[in-house]
């Protein structure tokens, strides 16, 4: 090997540790990875910042912009209340649920389909007295499902339609991708239906569904001890007996560094911190009763609790959100919007430490407090998903129709070959703003910068791995390693490998790397390169087995309560299933 395949082969290895470690956001690492990538010699400078015009980055851009119009307009309103009536048996329910995902995202971005999906399936989870836990994992699924139908539908499928073009000399079109991905979508909507829900933990399974939108119990909210306050003076238990007909735990008094459990016996001082664990509407009525101070950002909300205007929020921290990797301490953007923090779980369980220590992640449930009219604008500014119904942007309603008109209008000319995909998409961009359908101020809320970072970043090092001849000594490798053996076991063990590293990497960077690769095997086989660019394809966008492979697994791991290892129960033979059928779709569509 070259000096340079050295360098190149090490900063990969470098950057699937960090991304796989997750220690730093995977934008950060990527970009990382080509600074260094330009400081070796091995990316030109010239072309270090070639990816923010790559067709691919900016396909990605306006699709996620679109989308974002989409859910705000109320353009997929309708087809999400389609599945109130079919949430009887569980398998109807769930069927619906994984069907309309899979249908929406094969146009919208998939977090955007499972954002506006979510709080349908709460709620409809809750009036069949259902475990969200059932619901919500194969909702995640469904949608991961429904990118592979199209062109749009995953960023994987752009990144490897836009190699393609450098290969070969033109793209994938917008529904190349439909007859191998609307069968495998088909075949894994079907498995999560049928079967895949029943591998959900039997203890999450058959967990009670409570009174709120989601089965999480209890909260966990901080709340002082003021000057004036009826608490001073009386312990723990003394407060409890106060309040028994307060369905509330006090957990801890803290004082200073010191925590104190109920059974010491301490009185309770001002300046004091209580530990309550309870229901939102419980932790209402303890604070009313003792005169305590909710939250750790107590002063900095605005609206106290019990005021005429105020609201309590259930929300989960999108992907993306200001606030991950924040600590409650630190943050002032809930203080900033008039909201208070009034509680946090975190995988179905409550907090139970110093409020303010605890540091932001995505999937984590907040409880907030705030005026009930400024609900919607402080979520998007806190990059939080509602976890209920709530008409967002009610004064776009009426666009709809000409927003799905332009979309419409869109694909129709990138299909015929009219236009490409990104300056169709990019011109249905600037029609939703000329014609007021999208506020400039939202032009840019939908776009998933760190996603966007991560494409510009790596597509430069993935041309890299083509002009130092990586891509070569990777597929020689392989090519030598299946000496003897057919063509479709060397597809198969393809996407295999790329599913592998898509459950542990971002699918973006994922496909990045092996789309090269797989043509580098190709060639060797004297073969198309259609076909293992296709397997590329699927096997990047379908992460199944980790709730770090794809964002959608992360943001239902909270209101779902799942644990790390619950994904593989059904995501492991999703998998299969999907190799199972995809590689014989294949072979069929894209003969080798």
């Amino acid at each position: 090997m070259t000096a340079d395949q050295i360098t190149l082969f090490a900063i990969l290895v470098a950057l699937f540790g960090l991304l796989a470690w997750g220690r730093w956001r995977y934008d950060v690492v990527a970009f990382a990875a080509l600074m260094a990538a330009v400081v070796t010699g091995v990316v030109p400078a010239g072309q270090a910042f070639a990816g923010f015009g790559h067709p691919a980055t900016i396909t990605v851009a306006a699709i996620l912009i679109l989308s974002r119009s989409l859910t705000t307009t109320g353009a997929t309103d309708w087809i999400a209340r389609a599945v109130r009536p079919a949430a009887g048996a569980t398998a109807s329910h769930i069927g619906v649920l994984s069907s309309l995902a899979a249908a929406m995202s094969a146009f919208m971005n998939n977090v955007g389909t499972l954002g506006l999906l979510m709080p349908v399936a709460l709620q409809s989870a809750r009036k069949a007295k259902r475990s969200p836990a059932v619901v919500l994992m194969p909702l995640s699924f469904g949608a991961i499902l429904g990118g592979l139908v199209t062109l749009i539908g995953t960023p994987p499928n752009i990144i490897v339609a836009t190699y393609r073009a450098e290969v070969v000399g033109a793209p994938f079109g917008m529904f190349d991708f439909t007859p191998v991905g609307a069968v495998t979508a088909l075949a894994g909507v079907a498995f999560v239906a049928l079967v895949g829900w029943r591998l959900v933990p039997k203890a999450a399974r058959e967990r009670a569904v409570s009174d709120e939108l989601f089965d999480i119990e209890h909260y966990v909210a901080e709340a002082r001890v003021p000057e004036d306050c009826a608490a001073i003076g009386k312990t723990l238990g003394e407060l409890e007996e106060a309040t028994k007909e307060i369905d509330a735990l006090l957990v801890a008094l803290l004082r200073g560094a010191r925590r104190y459990r109920p059974t010491a016996g301490v009185p309770v001082q001002a300046g004091d911190s209580l530990i309550i664990e309870a229901g939102p509407e419980e932790i209402d009525k303890l604070v009313s009763a003792l005169g305590l101070e909710l939250g750790p950002d107590a002063g900095d909300g605005k609206t106290p609790l019990g005021h005429a205007g105020g609201a309590l929020v259930e929300a989960v921290i999108a992907p993306g959100s200001g606030l991950e990797g924040q600590t409650v301490g630190r943050q002032r953007r809930i203080g900033r919007h008039g909201f208070t923090l009034l509680a946090i779980a975190r995988q179905g369980q409550p907090y139970r430490g110093r409020l303010k220590a605890f540091r932001f992640r995505v999937g984590d449930v907040l409880l907030l407090h705030g005026e009930a009219e400024r609900v919607p604008d402080a979520l998007t500014a806190f990059g939080c998903l509602p976890l209920a119904e709530r008409g967002l942007s009610l004064g776009q309603r009426g666009k709809a129709p000409y927003l799905i008109a332009i979309f419409a209008a869109a694909i129709a000319a990138a299909s015929f070959g009219l236009l490409s995909i990104p300056i169709a998409l990019s011109l249905a961009v600037a029609a939703t703003v000329v014609f007021g359908l999208l506020p400039v101020r939202e032009l840019y809320e939908g776009i998933d910068w760190p996603v966007i970072v991560l494409l510009a970043a790596l597509i430069p090092v993935g041309g890299a791995l083509e002009a130092t001849g990586a891509t070569g000594v990777i597929a020689d490798a392989i090519h030598q390693a299946t000496a003897g053996q057919s063509a479709v076991l060397v597809l198969v063990l393809l996407m295999v490998v790329t599913m592998t590293l898509s459950d542990i990497l971002n699918n973006a960077a994922t496909a990045v790397v092996m789309a090269p690769i797989g043509v580098g095997i190709a060639e060797r086989l004297d073969a198309s390169p259609d076909p293992f660019l296709m397997a590329v394809a699927i096997g990047a966008s379908c992460a199944f087995l980790t709730p770090i492979g794809h964002q959608n697994n992360a943001l239902v791991m909270g209101p779902g309560g799942y644990r790390f290892w619950d994904y593989w129960r059904m995501g492991l033979p999703l998998e299969v299933l999907i190799v199972a059928v995809a590689t014989p779709m294949i072979l069929w569509v894209w003969p080798l």
